[in-house]
């Protein structure tokens, strides 16, 4: 007969069940408010981005000249668009001391609403306005938020990737070959990071693909030295010590003893620096470098809403007031995460 496991029991005869260190993690996270609200803030996010195209949005660039600079509204943009019109030739009247519509004013008026009875586009509602174009600030706003987030989670997976490989290398081998690479990494950080990214912009053009390159060409050298201290704290423990003892190959315990405890320092980083790389992006987005038309991202939405804040605020408020929330609740989440992975921690719930 097969005799059962006896379960782990404490000096109270108490039941003890194993707890994971990503499950501790979990449970501290959870008790911290601000993050854990910070997380589903950052999951609605990811969802609505990730699903995007099968959500009941309007097309992100389809343009419609009649509907420019609509105000956000709950009312048909037939009636928003009458009544905008309306507001306009009315103070053209009080302007020029008029008590009535003239002939062309009656005939906008009338093509307005005649367009209201026929054309089905009249009948969208635009609840977070329009743009000088007549597209949808909604879907451009969260269209935008897929092209910003993308560039953030690309940005970062490559600098992790980078960072990870040659600052693990650096920490195990010791000697020449992490003078080396140290060395690099101090001329790297003596360069001016957002100078080099808009200097290859600039070069290159104006591409999504040389936007990923650019932003990550210099921005794993600080998780690259964060990992190879972690390498070097752990390169000398007993486990490590028995993995070379049996024969294990330096790759080997790098890749399955070392980097796999270095996850939880991984993770912080990750949920810092993303929100760094929306910034830069947006950065370089404001001036003119980053996405071009007919995409957009947060950073060119701002861009395009600061030309005309005086009198079309909603184009400017929208975008950045979304970028500003997910903005926040990462480093809320990032600061959290830190707190809940690192078992000495002071802010530790």
């Amino acid at each position: 007969m097969i005799k059962k496991q006896k379960k782990a029991t404490n000096e109270f005869n108490q039941e003890m069940k194993s707890v994971s260190l990503t499950a501790d993690a979990w449970n501290r996270l959870r008790k911290n408010r601000m993050a854990y609200v910070s997380f589903w803030i950052v999951v609605v996010y990811a969802l609505i981005a990730l699903f995007a195209p099968v959500l009941p949005f309007y097309p992100y660039a389809q343009q419609n000249l009649n509907h420019t600079n609509l105000p956000p509204s709950f009312q048909k943009a037939g009636a928003v668009e009458l009544v905008t019109r309306k507001a306009y030739f009315a103070k053209v009247m009080a302007k020029e001391k008029r008590s009535e519509y003239n002939a062309e004013e009656r005939a906008a008026i009338a093509a307005i609403e005649e367009r209201n009875k026929t054309d089905p586009e009249q009948n969208r509602r635009y609840l977070l306005g329009t743009d000088s174009l007549g597209r949808d600030m909604l879907s451009r706003t969260v269209y935008g938020g897929r092209i910003s987030m993308m560039v953030g989670l690309i940005g970062t997976v490559t600098a992790l990737l980078i960072g990870i490989v040659i600052g693990a290398i650096a920490g195990y081998a010791g000697g020449k070959i992490d003078s080396f690479l140290m060395r690099f990494v101090d001329v790297m950080y003596g360069l001016p990071y957002m100078l080099v990214v808009i200097i290859m912009m600039a070069i290159v053009g104006r591409n999504v693909a040389i936007l990923f390159i650019a932003i990550a060409l210099v921005s794993w050298l600080t998780i690259g030295r964060v990992v190879r201290g972690q390498v070097m704290s752990l390169k000398n423990m007993e486990f490590v010590l028995a993995a070379r003892s049996m024969g294990a190959r330096p790759w080997h315990i790098i890749m399955h003893h070392l980097i796999p405890n270095t996850v939880g320092i991984i993770i912080v980083y990750t949920a810092l620096s993303l929100p760094s790389f929306i910034m830069s992006e947006s950065f370089l987005s404001f001036l003119g470098l980053g996405i071009s038309a007919p995409l957009a991202s947060w950073g060119s939405l701002i861009a395009d809403g600061v030309q005309g804040m005086a009198l079309y605020p909603w184009c400017l408020l929208v975008p950045a007031i979304v970028m500003t929330v997910f903005l926040f609740a990462m480093n809320f989440l990032g600061d959290g995460a830190r707190d809940a992975f690192d078992p000495q921690s002071k802010n530790r719930v």
